[in-house]
């Protein structure tokens, strides 16, 4: 009997309606979690030459960051596959003259990234974290011991449970799969066993970082 598909792999429509509202303002929407940007992309100790891959770049707000840390040398991959946000990311880029920058408009299931990525951000990509199809795809192009950072909202403590209404409704505004929100990072330590976590917003939010260790060969056998 064939399994009804999830609703993360039936409504990939859904979410880019959704984006396609939310591009022209999304970049006023996101200035409350500069801060948390900056401090998550400092976590990745990128240096001049590295190649980074931006998971879900939206309107490439991290990419300026990204790119001044690399340096001219270094190379910025930006995945997206809103086409709003990415029309955005795209004219940012333009504007700058970055000859560094290259974005694919892509689902992460599907995109065709280069070999031997250094460091990987993940900013406020929910779906794509709960996405092993997704975080397959982009660790099999990671260099081993690749620098990885993450950032997002998850469930506020339980003391604050009532809050966490407010928390879904927001999640469901922005993700096509908002599912794990107490631990947004459970796949992604399958990747970085290694992880560590703090707390940002208030317990609303959080930032890991850690370092890809691929499989041994045979494990789970």
């Amino acid at each position: 009997m064939r399994q009804p598909q999830p609703e993360f792999d039936r409504a990939p429509r859904r979410a880019q309606d959704a984006y396609r509202g939310l591009a022209a303002g999304y970049d006023a929407s996101a200035r409350y979690t500069a801060g948390i940007r900056v401090r998550a992309i400092a976590r990745l100790a990128l240096q001049p030459g590295d190649t980074v891959l931006d998971a879900g770049s939206g309107t490439g707000l991290s990419i300026p960051l990204l790119e001044a840390a690399v340096g001219t040398r270094g190379r910025v991959i930006g995945v997206e596959r809103s086409p709003g946000m990415m029309a955005l990311a795209r004219e940012r880029v333009r504007a700058a003259g970055w000859s560094n920058v290259e974005l694919i408009e892509s689902e992460m299931e599907r995109a065709t990234l280069p070999e031997g990525i250094d460091a990987i951000l993940f900013h406020y990509v929910h779906d794509v974290l709960q996405s092993e199809a997704a975080l397959t795809r982009l660790f099999g192009h990671a260099r081993p011991g690749a620098r990885v950072a993450v950032a997002g909202v998850k469930y506020h403590p339980w003391w604050l449970a009532p809050l966490n209404v407010h928390v879904w409704l927001t999640m469901r505004r922005y993700s096509r799969n908002p599912i794990n929100v107490a631990r947004p990072w459970r796949l992604l330590e399958r990747h970085v066993p290694s992880l560590e976590r703090e707390s940002t917003l208030l317990g609303r939010g959080y930032i890991g970082w850690g370092r890809f260790r691929p499989p041994q060969a045979g494990a789970g056998r």
